[in-house]
């Protein structure tokens, strides 16, 4: 297969970038790197298309290389031909190979096997001629097959003749073609079933009697069909008309249908489908039905966790982390601009909220309320706190009631956030935290990144498992390893996007960036500690760990604010300061001008001289010119300024207090396929249904929603009980 000429048709692209493309891949070039500095080379191909690309190039070469086996496992048996080398070249899929190799594969024993061993195989072929009349009859042929041989024993005719047709039914379930045929009938054709398997309520009940058509079932259905079958509240079949299989088979193997030997070979043909082939073409329609469900849900997760990355952090901030709880308390982070921790308490004002911790007449939860107000206050005022981020876990809306109150009764001015905690437990209890707060419980850890994750998302997101951080649908149905790797690539982007501080950031922020590892991250951090902060960009290669090759990817995505060379302080790659120079030259600026607003006139000077001919001058592609022009506008600057900021708050509200036709301001949490989920400042998210997103038809929510979004909602429904929200963003403001 040529594997170049395959890509540039399924991605629309040039067969010269394709092969270019993949050149860069092979030499080791990571995916941020090619797409930031190597855009003359893919036609500023981003870094989404890249990592699709990247992904099949993968899949068409394992591809390739079990092709390859299959061939010679055939050709060693001594069995491949013209026809079947061919069949094996145009297979298109890894299930279409599987197919034509299902004859030659050693099968482990089965009823045809066995038969097979008693010397049948003549007698089922004899069948298979499916002549107009046999002399002797097919039924006195099958006679001379009785023996007692051990081993080889067929006790009557009719034994011998059941052991051809077991060989028949094997050898039609072995056709690759009818398998291909009967998997695509059975897609067109096929509707998956669910039914109860327990007599009790669960989440699971939309599906209690449930059917829907293969071909139109949506990815996020089948996730759950199969979760509740695993937990046993459902059993799932895939169900097809027999007939129209039967049909089919019966059209390509019957040749007569008045032949002897027709009894034979349509029972044969019947059992085939029932007994192996159907069983098998089920469990591959569904393994297909789950593959391509995890890689929507998995694309539709990295789509969600982008924008939570890029959050805008609320910069230059003190914070104050607030991990609730109930009997336990609250745990509390005070946390300085750069995320330094400065202070730490614990403090109970939800005891109230607890029905285990209800005041017994005591008085005892009424003083431990009024005690956390004075911590809180007095915390407020020797830090100067003016952002506090709440989690929005156990006890948050009893939680935000209480600062709420605090905040009414001050006159500090900060105001607060709901942040989610996903994951900040899974970062407290790691290795990691330990490390960083060796003298900090797990809830102190927790109060802390609850801080910081307000101050900067990004930073503090990349020390948990991205498929902890909660974005997506039935993450954890996923295969772990492909999860894994679709998520790693978005934080890889992400971080790489935005540009890492090499004399602040953790190892964990380190290690996401293009070129370092895990390894070489811990080295930076080591020499960093040793020899004091970075001065140049260069001085990098001094780290163990980073060669040539690693500092070529990484440097352009490391920023140095306060270092000798300004340039490095920027997203020009060190490869082009040579060039960012002497375009500084030729219009009459030097470095001083770099970030002064002098610059602003640059773009028009260079369309009045000639782009391409400054280009060529300098010796560089024009999508690298303009982007240097943008780096020296705006030297250190930060992608998510641009974006909108989280929305702070001073008041509360509660679902009891919603009203349909309200208007609110809330903040998208999730996308999902059937809509989204809306943070509206109470302590439950409503639901955008996917039909009251936009005025016009769309296909998938995130047409028009990314996760982060600041939106206009207006209540639709709320139902108090089951703690319910609708919303709808199709309405006049």
């Amino acid at each position: 297969m040529d594997i170049i000429a395959k890509l540039t048709e399924e991605f629309k692209l040039k067969y010269d970038q394709v092969e270019k493309t993949v050149g860069l891949i092979d030499e080791g070039n990571t995916i941020p790197f090619i797409a930031r500095y190597r855009k003359e080379v893919t036609g500023s191909l981003d870094d989404t298309v890249l990592r699709d690309l990247n992904d099949r190039l993968a899949y068409l070469r394992s591809l390739d290389k079990r092709r390859e086996e299959v061939r010679n496992a055939i050709a060693e048996q001594g069995k491949l031909t013209d026809e079947i080398s061919a069949a094996i070249d145009n297979a298109a899929i890894l299930t279409e190979l599987e197919d034509i190799y299902r004859p030659f594969k050693p099968h482990r024993k089965t009823r045809a096997s066995v038969a097979r061993e008693k010397g049948l195989e003549p007698l089922a072929a004899l069948i298979m001629e499916q002549r107009a009349s046999y002399e002797p009859s097919i039924e006195e042929e099958a006679e001379k097959y009785i023996s007692d041989t051990e081993g080889k024993e067929v006790a009557t005719a009719e034994d011998a003749l059941n052991g051809a047709k077991d060989i028949i039914a094997e050898d039609i379930s072995d056709n690759a073609d009818f398998r291909k045929e009967i998997r695509a009938i059975t897609f067109e054709y096929g509707v998956l079933t669910s039914k109860q398997a327990k007599d009790e309520d669960s989440t699971y009940s939309t599906y209690y009697d449930f059917a829907e058509k293969v071909k139109t079932l949506p990815g996020h259905r089948v996730l759950a069909i199969n979760r509740g079958e695993k937990e046993d509240f459902l059993k799932v079949n895939l169900e097809i008309s027999e007939d129209l299989v039967l049909n089919y088979l019966f059209g390509e193997i019957i040749t007569s249908h008045k032949s002897p030997a027709y009894k034979y070979v349509s029972a044969a043909t019947v059992d085939s489908y029932e007994r192996l082939i159907a069983p098998s073409i089920e469990r591959e329609i569904r393994a297909q039905l789950f593959d391509d469900a995890s890689e929507g849900a998995i694309k539709m997760f990295s789509k969600n966790l982008k924008p939570l990355l890029l959050q805008p952090p609320v910069k230059g901030k003190i914070a104050l982390g607030l991990d609730p709880g109930f009997r336990t308390g609250c745990k509390l982070a005070v946390v300085d601009a750069t995320g330094k921790v400065l202070d730490t308490a614990v403090i109970y004002p939800t005891l109230k909220g607890d029905k285990k911790g209800e005041s017994d007449g005591s008085g005892y939860a009424e003083r431990k309320y009024a005690e956390a107000k004075v911590i809180v206050k007095k915390l407020l005022a020797k830090y100067g706190v003016e952002i506090i981020a709440i989690g929005n876990g156990t006890a948050s809306r009893e939680s935000e009631q209480f600062i709420v109150e605090v905040l009414k009764e001050t006159d500090t001015g900060a105001k607060y956030n709901i942040v989610s905690e996903a994951g900040a437990s899974v970062y407290s209890a790691s290795k990691l935290g330990a490390e960083e707060f060796p003298d900090f419980d797990v809830t102190q850890r927790s109060a802390v990144s609850i801080a910081r994750r307000l101050q900067d998302p990004l930073a503090e997101l990349v020390k948990i498992e991205p498929k902890a951080i909660g974005v997506g649908l039935y993450q954890h149905d996923m295969k772990p390893a492909r999860l894994d790797e679709a998520l790693t690539g978005v934080v890889e982007d992400c971080v790489n996007s935005v540009g890492v501080d090499v004399n602040t950031a953790s190892y964990s922020l380190l290690s996401y960036v293009s070129g370092i590892n895990s390894k070489s991250a811990k080295n930076i951090v080591a020499y960093r500690e040793e020899n004091g902060e970075f001065k140049s960009r260069s001085q990098i290669k001094k780290v163990k760990g980073i060669g040539d090759k690693a500092f070529e990817q990484c440097a352009g995505f490391l920023r140095i604010p306060d270092g000798k060379e300004i340039l490095d302080n920027t997203g020009v790659h060190p490869e082009s300061y040579a060039a960012a120079k002497a375009l500084l030259d030729k219009f009459g600026y030097g470095k001083d001008d770099i970030g002064t607003g002098k610059l602003m006139e640059l773009r028009k000077q260079i369309k009045d001289y000639g782009a391409k001919k400054v280009c060529e001058e300098i010796g560089i592609g024009e999508p690298t010119m303009y982007d240097i022009i943008d780096e020296l506008e705006k030297p250190g600057r930060d992608i998510r300024d641009a974006l909108a900021a989280p929305v702070l708050r001073d008041d509360v509200l509660d679902i009891e207090d919603l009203k349909p036709d309200m208007v609110l301001t809330g903040t998208v949490r999730n996308v999902i396929d059937f809509g989204a989920f809306v943070d509206i400042g109470v302590h439950q998210d409503g639901l955008v249904h996917v039909s009251q997103i936009s005025n016009k038809f769309i296909k998938h929510p995130n047409e028009v929603l990314t996760v982060g979004d600041i939106v206009k909602v207006k209540v639709l429904s709320v139902d108090i009980n089951k703690k319910r929200i609708g919303l709808t963003m199709k309405f006049k403001d």
